[in-house]
């Protein structure tokens, strides 16, 4: 019987080349998986993220109530609304999981964080038209984080009687706008789903340089 020929050094090399080759791209094929596994999560986390923000946002300015929180020292009226470009303070109901119940004053403000901008909500009870400072003072709540821009515009009636142009800042206090829009972009500058907010108490009666 012939003596069994055993591999040549070609061979040898030309296995450990094909297996190399293979491993390789078993590696690069589970790499891309994982890759696309986080790109998933990620996408689904900053989802969930801007939902549970636009849901609570919805609720809190839907809820607005004409409560006036503090009293203009200038002219002494009673400030119901206050609207900034960067910055929004109203009166809302606060349900009990969140607080006492009851009126609160909602301060929507930026905070400079370590990864962007933070949109926070400061939260103070309401009595007889004042501003009740608890003991110890509550701390604002974190909405979002990791944010280039955020801006608050407001939209009420004109004197015809028709929905007026958005205005950066509300200039009447004492009344609520009739729509809120909140804009909302990431550091890496990904806008938001654009949120626009009706107020129902605001009586649909309020007219841009007039009185409603």
């Amino acid at each position: 019987m012939r003596r069994a020929r055993g591999f040549t050094l070609i061979e040898v090399l030309l296995a450990t080349t094909l297996l190399a080759l293979g491993l390789a791209l078993a590696l690069a094929t589970l790499r891309a998986a994982t890759a696309t596994v986080q790109r998933g999560e990620a996408i689904a986390e900053r989802s969930e993220r801007m939902r549970a923000v636009a849901q609570f946002l919805r609720r809190r300015l839907a809820g607005a109530r004409p409560v006036a929180f503090e009293v203009d020292p200038d002219t002494g009226v009673p400030l119901r609304f206050i609207g900034e470009p960067d910055r929004l303070r109203f009166v809302a109901d606060l349900p009990d999981y969140l607080g006492r119940g009851g009126p609160y004053m909602h301060d929507l403000q930026l905070h400079e964080g370590q990864d962007g901008l933070e949109l926070r909500v400061d939260l103070k009870m309401v009595l007889a038209g004042l501003l009740v400072e608890e003991r110890p003072p509550r701390e604002p709540e974190l909405l979002a984080s990791g944010l280039k821009e955020v801006r608050f515009r407001y939209r009420a009636l004109d004197e015809q009687n028709r929905l007026g142009e958005w205005q950066e800042r509300w200039e009447y206090g004492d009344r609520l706008p009739l729509q809120v829009e909140v804009t909302l972009r990431d550091a890496d500058g990904r806008a938001w789903p654009p949120l626009v907010v009706a107020l129902p108490l605001s009586g649909g009666g309020n007219i841009l340089g007039g009185v409603p």
